[in-house]
């Protein structure tokens, strides 16, 4: 199969450079600068007591996200959403939401709400993904603060996600497309999947033409060991994080 010359510096099978730079601020419960590629997104969760009405006195807790573009994330200054948000901002942030909330058992958890704010700092395709991949080191990390606070006996969370964009470029798959790729992609799919390499969610299409069961377990596959791999790096900084953490008082 002829190979589309568009990415000279990794394979196609190959994920961008990923890194966590965590505590980047100070006051959320916690907080992770997720980098992948040329993608920067900033993944903060916060915790308070209470649940929404709909939960209140069943004794189990809740987990909401949010999503948004900083204006200079992208080459054209991006407008800031401020009395509605668009149709895709909606979409990202119920996916993102739909995603950590899978992780939790909330009986567990207790009444208490998970705030996970993902804010773009600078885009070059796969900002959903980045943000869920992101978002659940923030999440194991605010965890681990409320069992070192006595706050909670045991860990709510049952399972590890991470998410990953793939594609087709002429009929060949792509792995972790950057925002050329992505353009380019006759199709694409963001693929959510657990440590136990169950799916949460898959969104994909074809933006031209149509693609075979063949080429779609192709992709699947090639996000199964994206996903897998990510997860391994989520768990290096998270171990990293409680390692350094250990000669001094975790701060809230």
């Amino acid at each position: 199969m002829h190979m589309p010359q568009i990415r000279p510096h990794r394979q196609s099978n190959q994920l961008r450079e990923v890194s966590f730079q965590s505590d980047f601020t100070k006051f959320s419960t916690s907080s992770v600068l997720i980098c992948c590629g040329d993608t920067r997104v900033l993944c903060t969760a916060s915790i308070k007591d209470g649940v929404p009405k709909f939960l209140t006195g069943t004794g189990t807790g809740w987990l909401t996200a949010e999503y948004r573009m900083l204006p200079g994330a992208t080459p054209q200054r991006h407008e800031r959403e401020v009395l509605k948000l668009s149709g895709r901002t909606q979409e990202i942030q119920r996916l993102i939401g739909r995603s950590l909330r899978s992780t939790l058992n909330f009986a567990v958890l207790g009444e208490k709400t998970i705030s996970i704010d993902t804010d773009v700092i600078q885009a070059d395709a796969g900002t959903r993904t980045a943000s869920i991949t992101g978002g659940y080191v923030a999440l194991a990390q605010a965890i681990h603060k409320l069992i070192e606070r006595g706050e909670l006996s045991a860990s709510p969370i049952v399972c590890q996600v991470a998410a990953v964009s793939v594609g087709l470029i002429e009929g060949a798959a792509f792995l972790d497309l950057d925002y050329p790729e992505d353009v380019a992609a006759d199709v694409d799919f963001n693929v959510v999947m657990t440590d136990n390499r169950e799916l949460i969610e898959v969104q994909g299409t074809a933006e031209s033409g149509s693609f075979s069961r063949y080429q779609m377990n192709e992709l699947l596959d090639l996000a199964e060991t994206g996903t897998q791999e990510l997860m391994t790096i989520q768990n290096t900084e998270i171990d990293r994080w409680i390692q350094s953490k250990k000669s001094g008082r975790i701060e809230s």
